[in-house]
């Protein structure tokens, strides 16, 4: 069996008036990510983990941020499903996810069952090969102070 690892990483500002989606599940606040897409940052990581570890470039090269496309808008798991589709035509699928949201509010561990299971069954893989974790940057930075929110993703891709 071969293996491969990549690494990805996103941010979004927050801003007044957008929904706030992390791991393809609406979040409670008051202000949401601004992007091209839903601007999920952890999904948006997952993906370039996962084409990084392919070697197949990153989620713009393939989901291209153009007014007025078909990604306008988009929800980021329709494009988590197709980066899982990408790499299954070389003969990868994921093997396991490893990630890290970076924000201060609104408080993630409550959810991250739910994230998941919501992302487990959109790559087709066991909820427990998912892991998903949450940090604050102590009020530090843009993050700290709650301008954005970051995420961090190391994928495994296995090919029999």
């Amino acid at each position: 069996m071969k293996i491969r690892v990549g690494m990805g990483f996103d941010v979004h500002q927050l801003v007044e008036g957008r929904d706030l989606w992390l791991g393809g599940i609406k979040m409670e606040h008051s202000k949401g990510l601004l992007g091209h897409s839903d601007a999920d940052v952890l999904i948006h990581a997952i993906c370039d983990a996962i084409l990084g570890a392919a070697n197949m470039r990153d989620i713009g090269y393939h989901f291209p941020p153009k007014k007025g496309n078909e990604f306008e808008n988009i929800d980021s798991k329709i494009l988590l499903k197709k980066t899982v589709e990408i790499v299954a035509e070389k003969g990868y699928k994921v093997g396991n996810v490893d990630a890290t949201i970076c924000a201060e509010r609104p408080k993630m561990n409550p959810r991250i069952p739910e994230m998941k299971d919501v992302l487990a069954s959109v790559m087709g893989v066991d909820v427990d090969d998912v892991s998903i974790k949450a940090t604050t940057t102590e009020k530090l930075g843009f993050t700290g102070r709650e301008e954005g929110i970051s995420a961090y993703a190391v994928v495994l891709l296995e090919k029999e």
